[in-house]
């Protein structure tokens, strides 16, 4: 069990006071990105501050410069254990529901707390008409993702799959979507928000020459693909169904997908002795 003490929660360096913390709890609008600290290091850090900086520029108009969020997160990781989970929220002092605030620099909340990896599964998903807003942003206080995985587990399923108005499949609650066809890895050719960790698994299967497409992805399609699903905690869980379709052993796809993600160099965020 991990020492809940040597966790932090921390706003632009310094401990969060309750009186900084209140006002949040009541704020939907900020932005933030999730990561894992292995062994004092972190994969794909290049790609977590590309996205913070993005996702600020579009809600704020201005950004925390790269070079300062990279020494925050330093500052919240020290003293702690070399295996965590790190949750980086971007938001406004000025709050929600204001049209002032914009000319503020924004906020950064910084929450450490014990690592995670997520079900083992394989996992199998239920399929819902269902089109985040904002989906290129990973933004905060959306609650149909928890409605919809709680809905999917009272139906007899692991969690849920969205499916657009047109059709395509995009993504899961919290998670990717990848599939496989025996050749190429293939990728939702729908509105989606662009994960970290799928960011690291592509360039790393360019690099290593593994073939990949986008491709648009109906459920008849789903039958003759192997599935999975990836996120802040795994590069790759097997999908064995989604909805009524039983898909092929997701097996060779989930390999995949790990070899492809350990190959990504990682950025050293807190200093761990290796013996």
């Amino acid at each position: 069990m991990s020492d809940t003490s040597s966790f932090q929660t921390q706003i632009d360096g310094r401990p969060a006071t309750r009186e900084d913390l209140i006002p949040l709890a009541f704020s939907g609008f900020a932005h933030f990105t999730a990561m894992q600290l292995q062994g004092g290091r972190v994969r794909g850090l290049d790609l977590h501050l590309a996205r913070l900086r993005t996702a600020s520029l579009e809600f704020f108009g201005r950004a925390v410069p790269d070079s300062h969020i990279d020494v925050l997160l330093r500052r919240a990781v020290e003293g702690g254990p070399a295996e965590q989970s790190l949750t980086v929220t971007v938001f406004s002092r000025a709050g929600e529901f204001t049209a002032v605030g914009g000319e503020q620099t924004p906020a950064v909340l910084i929450r450490t707390g014990p690592p995670a990896s997520g079900p083992k599964g394989p996992l199998r998903l239920a399929v819902v008409e269902h089109e985040r807003p904002l989906p290129g942003i990973k933004h905060v206080g959306e609650s149909a993702k928890t409605y919809f995985l709680r809905k999917a587990v009272v139906e007899g399923y692991d969690d849920a799959a969205f499916i657009d108005s047109r059709g395509r499949l995009s993504e899961a609650t919290i998670w990717n979507l990848a599939f496989w066809d025996g050749e190429a890895v293939i990728w939702p050719e729908a509105a989606v928000l662009p994960g970290v960790t799928m960011a690291i698994v592509r360039r790393q299967l360019t690099r290593r020459g593994i073939p990949q497409r986008q491709e648009v992805v109906t459920m008849e399609r789903v039958r003759s693909l192997a599935g999975a699903v990836m996120n802040s905690w795994t590069p790759g869980i097997g999908l064995v169904g989604m909805g009524p379709v039983e898909m092929p052993a997701p097996d060779a796809l989930v390999a995949i997908l790990h070899d492809a993600y350990l190959s990504e160099p990682a950025t050293i965020l807190r200093p761990w002795p290796t013996s």
